[in-house]
C-alpha cells in the first residue's frame, strides 16, 4: 500500500518543524508556508490530506480552501488549524468547507488521531501518554508525547529554536516600545503564544495571552514591565530546557 502523505501548511517555521516531528513518524509529508505554495503542491496530486493554518500571508487558509473547492483542484481532506479559535468554533470552520478543525496549541495526540481518522488508518494505534509530572513552566506530558516521535536531541533543538526565536521577537518588541508603536507588539506576542502553547511552555503561554489581550485593548500602561517579565520567563524557560531530564537523558 502506498504510504500516505500529508501537506503541512503554516507560515511559522517553528510550527512546521513541530508538525514535521510529529507527523513524520507515521506519514510522509511536505510543507508550504502560505496558501499559494499549498495550491501548487496540491495540484501535483501527491498528497492525501492537508492541514492548513488559517492566518497566513499572501493567501490565507479560508481563501486557499475556496480556490481548491471552486477550481476542483483536489478532493483530499483539508483540516483547519488556528490559534484564534477553540473547539467551540468547529462548526464555523466546517461550514466554510474544512473537513475538520484543530485548535492551537496543538495537542500531538489529538493531531495524530485526527489524521488517522481522515486517512482511514484505524490500524494505527496511538500509544497511551507517558505519565510524567508536569509543572506550569514546562508541561512534561507534551514533552513525553513529542519524544515518542523523535529523539531527545531533535526535540531539544526544537525547544532551543523556540527560545532563540522568542528572544529575537522580544528584541523587536523592545524596538516597538521605544518607538511608541505599541499596537504592532500584539503580532509578536501572538507568535510566542502559539509556539509556547504547542511546546508546553505554559507560564510563557498564559503570560503572552494576558499581555496580548492588554495590547489589543490598547492598555499600554504596563507594557514595559510586561516586556521585562516576559523576558525573565523566557530566560527561566531556557534554563529549564537545559536541566530537563527528559530532554537531557
Amino acid at each position: 500500500m502506498k504510504p500516505k502523505k500529508v501537506l503541512i501548511v503554516d507560515d511559522n517555521s517553528l510550527n512546521r518543524k513541530v508538525f514535521e516531528n510529529i507527523i513524520g513518524q507515521l506519514y510522509q509529508f511536505g510543507t508550504a508556508s502560505n496558501g499559494r505554495e499549498a495550491l501548487e503542491k496540491i495540484k501535483s496530486g501527491e498528497y492525501d490530506l492537508a492541514i492548513m493554518d488559517i492566518q497566513m500571508p499572501i493567501l490565507d487558509g479560508i481563501n486557499t480552501l475556496n480556490i481548491i473547492k471552486n477550481e476542483n483542484l483536489s478532493d483530499i481532506p483539508v483540516i483547519a488549524v488556528s490559534a484564534f479559535a477553540n473547539e467551540s468554533d468547529r462548526d464555523y470552520f466546517i461550514s466554510t468547507g474544512f473537513d475538520d478543525f484543530i485548535s492551537k496549541p496543538v495537542k500531538p495526540r489529538n493531531l495524530l488521531e485526527t489524521l488517522d481518522r481522515h486517512l482511514r488508518k484505524s490500524e494505527k494505534q496511538i500509544p497511551e501518554d507517558i505519565q510524567n509530572p508536569s509543572d506550569s513552566e514546562l508541561d512534561n506530558k507534551i514533552v513525553s508525547t513529542l519524544l515518542k516521535f523523535n529523539t531527545a536531541e531533535n526535540i531539544r533543538s526544537v525547544y532551543e529554536e523556540f527560545v532563540q526565536e522568542s528572544k529575537d521577537l522580544l528584541d523587536e518588541v523592545k524596538i516597538l516600545i521605544n518607538s511608541g508603536n505599541y499596537p504592532e507588539i500584539g503580532e509578536k506576542l501572538h507568535i510566542i503564544k502559539g509556539n509556547s502553547g504547542t511546546l508546553g511552555a505554559m507560564d510563557i503561554f498564559y503570560f503572552c495571552q494576558k499581555f496580548e489581550k492588554n495590547i489589543k485593548s490598547s492598555n499600554f500602561e504596563d507594557t514595559t514591565e510586561e516586556y521585562l517579565s516576559l523576558a525573565n520567563l523566557i530566560h527561566s524557560f531556557s534554563l529549564k530546557i537545559k536541566s530537563s531530564q527528559l530532554l537531557n537523558p
